[in-house]
């Protein structure tokens, strides 16, 4: 893992380099409008950044409804990628849902995507059910997952 990452609170700022990262990751990436109205609007978003050298290299997200959180997205360029960052982002998801008395955390995933899968359940997430048809992009189905004791980082 690089020594000079940091984890920050996401700006409007770092949109633009968001949004590169955000292409670089997804098929059917959000909209820059997408991510602003995340950042300016959206009451129950929060939003984290990781940079290196003052550039997003990674960032996540979340959506607290009372005591639930909906992670909505975490991405990590594929320069940095198989350093940590996406453990230290969704670390510090979970650090900010205790914070701020969220009891569960939820999130849609790939069936493809082995590698974001592995993580959720090294932090102890569990798969639910399935949404059938879930990406536009391809109609691949979404696992559902949830990790219900926050206290406890791993399985």
């Amino acid at each position: 893992m690089p020594d000079n990452v940091i984890i920050t609170e996401t700006t409007l700022s770092h949109i633009d380099d968001i949004m590169i990262v955000e292409r670089l990751s997804f098929t059917t990436p959000w909209s820059k409008n997408a991510f602003l109205h995340e950042l300016k609007d959206n009451k129950f978003s929060k939003y984290i950044s990781a940079l290196v050298n003052g550039r997003v290299v990674g960032y996540a997200g979340m959506w607290q409804i009372f005591d639930e959180g909906h992670i909505t997205n975490i991405a990590v360029h594929p320069e940095y990628r198989k350093n940590g960052i996406g453990s230290m982002l969704l670390e510090k998801l979970i650090e900010i849902s205790l914070e701020n008395g969220v009891e569960k955390l939820t999130l849609e995933v790939r069936r493809s995507n082995i590698a974001a899968k592995k993580l959720y359940f090294k932090y102890g997430f569990k798969a639910e059910g399935i949404r059938k048809c879930y990406y536009a992009d391809n109609g691949e189905d979404a696992i559902i997952m949830w990790k219900y004791d926050l206290n406890k980082n791993s399985k």
